[in-house]
């Protein structure tokens, strides 16, 4: 590095920045390893650049290629920075979902019990997930939205499904985007730059969901949204989007940390909705 080098980022956080706003110039194997690295940060911390290679599906070559790309000597360097991340961070549920499964024997009851520990950390992410402000001004353009389109198909589903019944009993202007009669392009269509949507997908994307936020949004409608990667479809076309990613058990994904975000969300959608009413300045 010399003198007139720009400053390598000091954190997690700093390096994220860095790596999402170069994601456009990245070539794709550079690309594939940031996508790898922000979506699995604990692998790069742990692993060997021969086993995170092989998870990326990279060359380990390209580690390195990619480590000095953001100005690092070397792939150890980098890696440094995902561990100072897990040294900070404040104790989690890890090693209590470890201890339950050496605790129980093979049943129903390890089941329940390590299905309760990756809620418990799902949940216990989600307070350092979501960035205050974002969720602040996300809170105001659904609030000052005449209706709210929601979007959400397969494993996100129950989010939009629940999302509408919460709007519903809140008074609150809405329309589901999934009927039985295949009306989506319709219901969509009769949105307008007044409105506003939520869309919510996860890895492996929805298509069907990341075609609709995109034609609203390229109507000028605000899109708000939950995903589970910086790199994900829906960040690009939103407004304002969270990145939540939610612990798995045996392989299944839970959304114990996904339908609590967007209970506070309906919720403080409400509460802001009220207050423009009752002080309309």
């Amino acid at each position: 590095m010399t003198d007139a080098s720009p400053a390598l980022p000091a954190d997690f956080d700093a390096l994220k920045n860095e790596i999402l706003n170069r994601k456009a110039s990245l070539p794709k194997r550079l690309r594939q390893v940031a996508i790898f690295a922000l979506d699995h940060p604990d692998d790069i911390a742990f692993g060997t650049v021969a086993s995170v290679s092989a998870a990326a599906e990279v060359q380990p070559s390209t580690l390195v290629r990619f480590a000095q790309h953001l100005g690092f000597e070397g792939f150890s360097s980098l890696q440094e920075l995902f561990r100072d991340r897990l040294r900070e961070r404040k104790p989690g549920y890890d090693e209590r979902l470890s201890a339950l499964r050496h605790s129980h024997e093979d049943g129903p009851q390890a089941i329940l019990h390590g299905f309760v520990g990756a809620a418990q950390r799902s949940l216990d992410r989600l307070a350092s997930a979501i960035d205050p402000a974002a969720f602040e001004r996300a809170v105001a353009i659904l609030a000052r939205a005449e209706t709210i389109y929601l979007v959400s198909k397969r494993r996100s589903y129950p989010i939009g499904c629940y999302m509408a019944y919460a709007f519903g009993k809140l008074g609150i202007r809405h329309q589901m985007a999934g009927t039985a009669a295949g009306l989506d392009e319709d219901i969509l269509a009769l949105a307008s730059p007044r409105d506003a949507a939520f869309a919510a997908s996860f890895s492996p994307y929805a298509s069907e969901t990341i075609n609709q936020a995109r034609s609203l949004a390229a109507r000028r409608i605000p899109v708000v949204s939950l995903t589970d990667s910086a790199f994900s479809p829906l960040a690009e076309c939103s407004r304002e989007w969270f990145e939540l990613a939610e612990a798995d058990h045996a392989g299944f994904r839970l959304l114990s940390a996904s339908m609590a975000f967007a209970m506070a969300l309906t919720v403080a959608v409400a509460e802001e909705r009220q207050r423009l009413l009752d002080d309309p300045k």
